[in-house]
């Protein structure tokens, strides 16, 4: 596996990562012990060396981070663990209150710590940006953190350029995660070129489509309540149909190079600059294995130009309901 620098501050990681977001929330029912050690360990076997949690993946009781925390635990030293702060977890529907106040911080910081039974936090991310609390207070009281020892780097999630420029001024970002993949562009416009010009690292979450782009997808109807594809836009009538026909053309191209349409869809990202790690999540240790190994693929100008043809702006629909929609 290549290994590629996120930041100016020392954090290294494999190509690809891995977000365990999936094994707890938003895909139905929730993976046991078993099932997440098996497939972190199959990652790891095949070069991932960064695993990404938060507080959120498991609604506050630290299931997520539990579940990540002993799956890693054979072979801690040799991996990156990232984990967030920066929700409400009493508020209703979840993921709809935001608290990042620094008494906050600090408390989410000791828990993620204990429930993940580490020393220290590798990477810590505001997971969304908090209207209510100055930026240079949340980068002020992690900087303090990374002080104490708790943690080693600075991540922001969903920030737009000026908290971006606002929070690295008073502690060093490492990397910033956000939204990123053949199917969602707008990160192309500013939030890029601002990170690159701070020389802050790029971590892409749901390169995939949130599955989309792996091509095994059904209508937004087959899914289960449960499993956030029965409600997401890009698979309702109208945009579902347009978002498999260009997958389609995208699995064309990917059969010709003998890869699957994952594959080449991870590694359009990759090629989108070596300072970019995106972090495909799956409960199959298969899958797992197939998305380490994009990192081995290398696509031509014509295969961009083609995968561009496809899909010149994006993938058709919203991302989030507007009311879920991050306002960094």
């Amino acid at each position: 596996m290549q290994r590629r620098t996120l930041g100016t501050q020392g954090l290294e990681v494999s190509a690809v990562g891995f977000g365990t977001m999936g094994f707890t929330l938003a895909y139905g029912d929730g993976s046991t012990q078993a099932e997440v050690s098996e497939v972190i360990g199959a990652a790891h076997e095949a070069g991932v060396t960064f695993f990404d949690t938060a507080e959120l993946y498991g609604n506050g009781t630290g299931t997520n981070e539990q579940l990540v925390g002993k799956a890693v635990k054979p072979f801690r030293d040799e991996v990156v663990i990232a984990t967030k702060f920066g929700f409400d977890m009493k508020a209703e529907p979840l993921g709809s209150g935001l608290d990042s106040r620094p008494e906050r911080i600090r408390e989410v910081t000791e828990n993620s710590l204990r429930y993940l039974d580490v020393d220290v936090i590798d990477v810590l991310y505001q997971h969304r940006v908090d209207p209510a609390v100055p930026i240079e207070d949340v980068a002020g009281t992690v900087k303090e953190l990374i002080d104490e020892g708790k943690v080693r780097w600075f991540g922001l999630s969903e920030a737009g350029p000026e908290s971006i420029r606002r929070a690295h001024a008073v502690q060093p970002v490492s990397v910033l995660q956000t939204e990123y993949s053949v199917f969602e562009r707008q990160v192309e416009a500013d939030v890029l070129p601002t990170v690159r010009e701070l020389g802050i690292g790029f971590v892409p979450y749901s390169p995939l489509g949130r599955g989309f782009l792996t091509g095994d997808v059904r209508p937004a109807a087959d899914y289960p309540a449960n499993d956030m594809r029965s409600w997401d836009d890009r698979w309702q009538p109208g945009n579902y149909e347009r978002n498999l026909e260009a997958v389609q053309r995208l699995t064309e191209l990917a059969r010709s190079k003998d890869i699957t349409t994952g594959q080449l869809a991870l590694a359009w990202l990759l090629a989108q600059g070596d300072d970019i790690v995106p972090i495909p999540g799956t409960r199959s240790q298969s899958r797992a294995v197939e998305n380490a190994r994009a990192a081995d693929v290398t696509l031509t100008p014509a295969d961009l130009d083609t995968i561009h043809a496809a899909l010149p702006t994006g993938g058709f629909g919203s991302r989030y309901p507007e009311s879920f929609m991050p306002k960094g």
